[in-house]
């Protein structure tokens, strides 16, 4: 598999891997906003110093004017994705926000077809629709579950993947100036100074005194969010960002297998081949890569 695919690949397992930090950290009695929260600073916290001790030139702003794409990395993707997602959970379920959060490679297929001039292919529309209708399978949808939908609640869910798409737009933007670690450095940043007014610090502050919740915030900074959107963002930098997006959609796989095997949930047929679907899409993705290339070689 092309590395850079992979890396995609694996940055989009990582995010997988969130479900445990969340259902962990909601048990030491965190809401899911305040787990974006700790989210963005212990992400923030990780890469700054890390910058400052390995090469402090990748916390230098070429122009100030280019925080416009750390604050549509940051604010628009990040933060309003976010909300949006937990607002959809709230007005909806849990699996209908979810395949509409995976409307996102939709949206960036779009966008990269006007603003990057990406082909618009049959393969890529193929993988597109089977990303889409996997997703819905993994999440669990059924006939019952699309009944009495609230219409707030699919518009907010469209929102989330519209937000979730803009991640991959401008940093595609961003990475013609940047590293894919300088990205995703000041995209937590400004996404965490941002945050600083929501969080209520006289309440939960002394949770975070406590080792287990603390070395909670610090995994999830660490490994489904810094680690996961250098390798994503390093790999976008050499693959369309449609394509990423729609390989991103392993995230809900993994995820699946995760509470299959820590938290012992069941698997049904149905999203079993929700999985497959998301799988060969993936595998369709490598396959029109290699294509791709060997037409370059030609």
């Amino acid at each position: 598999m092309n590395r850079y695919i992979m890396l995609i690949v694996i940055g989009a397992g990582l995010w997988g891997t969130i479900s445990w930090y969340v259902k962990h950290l909601s048990e030491f009695g965190f809401t899911p906003m305040e787990i974006v929260i700790l989210r963005a600073w212990s992400t923030a916290i990780i890469l700054v110093p890390f910058l400052i001790i390995t090469n402090r030139n990748q916390l230098k702003l070429k122009a100030w004017t280019d925080l416009k794409y750390f604050i549509g990395t940051g604010i628009f993707s990040i933060i309003f994705f976010n909300f949006c997602m937990f607002t959809a959970i709230e007005l909806t379920t849990i699996p209908v926000a979810t395949s509409l959060l995976y409307t996102g490679p939709a949206f960036v297929t779009i966008l990269s077809w006007v603003l990057f001039k990406e082909q618009l292919t049959k393969i890529k529309i193929i993988a597109l629709f089977s990303t889409l209708i996997g997703t819905c399978l993994v999440a669990g949808i059924a006939g019952s579950s699309l009944q009495n939908l609230h219409i707030t609640g699919v518009l907010f869910g469209l929102g989330s993947g519209f937000g979730y798409a803009l991640y991959s737009i401008f940093s595609k933007y961003a990475l013609q100036k940047y590293s894919s670690l300088t990205v995703t450095t000041f995209t937590f940043i400004v996404a965490a100074v941002a945050l600083i007014p929501f969080f209520p610090y006289q309440e939960k502050i002394t949770l975070l005194m406590n080792p287990a919740p603390l070395l909670l915030a610090i995994g999830l900074g660490f490994l489904p969010t810094a680690l996961a959107y250098i390798f994503y963002t390093y790999g976008l930098q050499f693959v369309e960002a449609s394509k990423a997006s729609i390989l991103s959609t392993i995230e809900p796989v993994v995820a699946t297998f995760i509470g299959i095997m820590v938290f012992t949930e069941p698997l049904s047929v149905v999203q079993f081949a929700g999985m497959l679907a998301i799988i060969g899409a993936v595998l369709l993705m490598q396959f029109s890569n290699k294509q791709q290339i060997k037409k370059q070689e030609t």
